[in-house]
């Protein structure tokens, strides 16, 4: 199966990129945006100077529990620089949801839980709230992870949009917000 179909399948669709979007960045921004791809992973990640940034992870059913999630984060960590991703929320009806967080939370992640990030999809025209997980080697402030996700969102997210979606996302300033106080409890303190 084709990489993107394995995402495709795993991930909702308010979260995918086209296959277009997609394999243009990682033609167009090969400098930055990049796929580690295995016959049981797909990996989709953006690395910048000071953060990497993962798009994607994607770990066959019949491999998970096998410690290969685990050897990807390992092989991210080892680049020394902090490591962000996007979550959903808990979904109790999607047990996959609360794994997921189990695994970052094993994994050392941490949840800013001052960011708060709330994108309409084009596809559904709805809203959808994610949450920020972040590792960090230095012990990084949450301001420095607000500051790589709204990089992100710009050279990543919306990259060529209106030519893939036929509009644009909103601007960063109305997706991603910051406040000193939390926004949020922490989503990883219950599990």
């Amino acid at each position: 199966m084709h990489w993107y179909e394995k995402l495709n399948q795993y991930f909702p669709v308010e979260e995918m990129k086209s296959k277009e979007h997609m394999e243009t960045l990682l033609k167009e921004r090969s400098n930055i945006y990049h796929k580690d791809e295995g016959p049981h992973h797909v990996l989709m990640f953006a690395e910048f100077d000071t953060f990497v940034f993962i798009d994607y992870l994607f770990v066959s059913k019949s491999a998970r529990g096998q410690g290969l999630g685990h050897k990807l984060m390992e092989n991210m960590k080892r680049k020394g620089k902090p490591i962000i991703l996007e979550v959903e929320p808990v979904n109790y009806k999607d047990s996959d949801t609360e794994k997921r967080l189990h695994y970052y939370k094993r994994e050392g992640f941490e949840h800013a839980h001052s960011i708060g990030y709330r994108r309409r999809s084009l596809e559904t025209n709805e809203v959808n709230p994610m949450e920020i997980l972040y590792w960090a080697p230095y012990n990084e402030s949450e301001e420095m992870i607000f500051e790589a996700m709204k990089k992100t969102y710009d050279m990543i997210h919306t990259y060529k949009d209106e030519h893939f979606y036929g509009e644009s996302y909103q601007p960063v300033d109305e997706v991603l917000t910051f406040n000193k106080k939390p926004l949020n409890e922490n989503i990883l303190d219950n599990l």
